[in-house]
């Protein structure tokens, strides 16, 4: 498992940990049952605060990325798509609320197109 911390990244660096991990379980560079290094053993190698890895050890476990194991560790999860799941639960609801509001599927896809680069910028 490679993270590398950008200090000038305008993302926190607990959320740089959660999506360097994240990305790296969907892509399968982190296969599920992949050990994760302990919550001070990261924070170390990476010159974090331990709160900080916790922090982002947290979030990925709410996203069902992760799962601790408690003696055994903290590895990646089986259900590692999960937020591939989420996304589409998300996608389905919004196409429901735009087909109810009548929009058609090109002005649709343009309001989700804006919503995305909106939240990537």
């Amino acid at each position: 498992m490679t993270l590398k911390i950008r200090i000038d990244d305008s993302a926190a660096p607990y959320e740089q940990v959660r999506a360097q991990i994240s990305e790296q379980a969907r892509a399968g560079a982190l296969p599920v049952g992949y050990r994760l290094p302990t919550v001070r053993g990261l924070a170390e190698e990476l010159g974090l605060a331990a709160n900080t890895v916790a922090k982002a050890y947290r979030a990925l476990e709410a996203d069902g990325v992760i799962e601790t194991r408690g003696r055994n560790g903290t590895l990646i999860a089986a259900a590692g798509d999960a937020a591939d799941r989420e996304a589409s639960l998300a996608a389905q609801a919004f196409a429901d609320r735009v087909r109810r509001l009548g929009l058609s599927e090109e002005a649709a896809l343009a309001a989700a197109r804006d919503a995305v680069r909106a939240a990537y910028s």
